[in-house]
């Protein structure tokens, strides 16, 4: 039992239990809000503005670990956003879509940002790039079977939204009760500051998490609610759509991870964000369904990359300042996330072209700021350029 009650194997079960429940709720999403809801896309922005909210809140994160430790924190958050994703097939309405979407995603924000601070204290800087990208291909392979058995349910024996939600959230419950219960709470490896940090010398970090919340909002909400009103893709060729997309995860994350430790996070994140560009470009003239589904997977395909943007964090920080950072920087990463999609909801009515535009020019605004990082980051080597923000680098609010 103590090989098994270990920190990687419980940051495994979490990196099983969040996909389970969160991807049932998130392939199903736009098909029940359409034809259940009969939402247009004013609808869903509003929707996914309100999912945005708790992770706008995220800061909130270094209270509540006054009381909690960081650990229970997030098994408490999976369980959370497991009785969120229960719920949703019993209110399909406007407002009920609203409460149940902001009580799932108040657990799953929360969860990420406690899961990142974990594993980036758990993990040494040497092993954090190829330990994440493992991390990453476990979310996937458990998102790989959970949209093959979704895509059964719903193709071949026609289940009911309902119990398919239902089905998924009760699992991810289950799977954090087993949490809870069976292993211990692991000792911190450094003390964590429990207050509000915003440090200056983190700035780069800061605005590159901000344009990744901006660009990720248009991927996750526009270019899925494409493939549905745009092209008429239905539950089961969304699921399969985005069964391909992680069974690239599960095969290619950790090498990728191997690689971004290998190459430094700068030529990794310019060749997302050039990668990030063109797609977008092509999502606003895309009128071929085929084509837009090979964007939709070159693009997820790109996520695998963001890990270069945790390990720059974990080699310019404080090992002091993770738990607070991470609850900080999420919040930073949905300041855009709470009103882009809302707004863009109105432009989407309007142009659809020009919303993929505006995506491409914020993966132009995240390129360039890539090039402000060093080839070999550190405490007190941050970024090459406008190094005056550094003054002071212990500054916090």
């Amino acid at each position: 039992m103590e090989r098994i009650q270990r920190p990687l194997v419980l940051l495994i079960l979490m990196s099983i239990a969040m996909p389970l429940a969160f991807n049932v709720w998130n392939a199903m999403l736009n098909n029940f809000v359409v034809e259940r809801a009969n939402f247009g896309g004013i609808e869903i922005g509003i929707l996914q503005s309100l999912r945005e909210v708790p992770g706008f809140l995220a800061f909130t994160t270094v209270f509540v670990l006054l009381i909690l430790k960081e650990q229970s924190f997030a098994v408490l958050a999976l369980a959370l956003l497991g009785l969120g994703v229960a719920l949703t097939g019993f209110f399909p309405t406007e407002y009920g879509l609203y409460f149940t979407t902001v009580l799932m995603s108040i657990g799953f924000h929360y969860f990420e940002a406690v899961k990142q601070s974990l594993s980036l204290q758990w993990f040494s800087i040497e092993e954090a790039p190829q330990m994440l990208g493992r991390l990453l291909a476990v979310g996937s392979i458990t998102s790989l079977t959970v949209y093959g058995l979704l895509w059964c349910s719903v193709n071949l024996f026609e289940v009911d939204y309902l119990w398919n939600f239902l089905t998924a959230g009760v699992l991810c419950c289950c799977l954090a009760a087993f949490m809870w219960l069976a292993f211990p709470i692991f000792s911190e490896t450094v003390p964590q500051n429990k207050g509000l940090i915003l440090r200056r010398r983190y700035w780069l970090y800061y605005a590159l998490t901000f344009f990744s919340g901006a660009r990720r909002q248009i991927f996750v909400v526009f270019a899925a609610f494409m493939m549905v009103e745009k092209f008429g893709y239905s539950v089961a060729e969304v699921t399969l759509l985005f069964g391909v997309n992680y069974a690239f995860n599960f095969l290619f994350a950790e090498r990728i991870g191997k690689w971004i430790g290998r190459i430094g996070e700068r030529k990794a994140l310019t060749l997302e964000y050039v990668g990030l560009i063109g797609v977008f470009v092509s999502y606003g003239l895309v009128e071929d369904s085929r084509v837009a589904a090979a964007l939709y997977i070159i693009d997820h395909m790109f996520f695998a990359m963001a890990i270069a943007m945790k390990t720059y964090f974990q080699k310019i920080a404080d090992p002091k300042d993770m738990a607070a950072s991470a609850g900080v920087s999420f919040t930073i990463n949905h300041i855009a996330a709470v009103i882009i999609p809302a707004l863009l909801g109105i432009v989407w009515v309007w142009s659809s072209t020009l919303v993929f535009f505006i995506g491409a020019g914020f993966a132009l605004c995240s390129l360039v700021l890539s090039q402000n990082i060093p080839l070999r980051p550190a405490p007190g080597n941050e970024v090459l350029y406008l190094s005056k923000l550094r003054l002071n680098p212990s500054a916090k609010v």
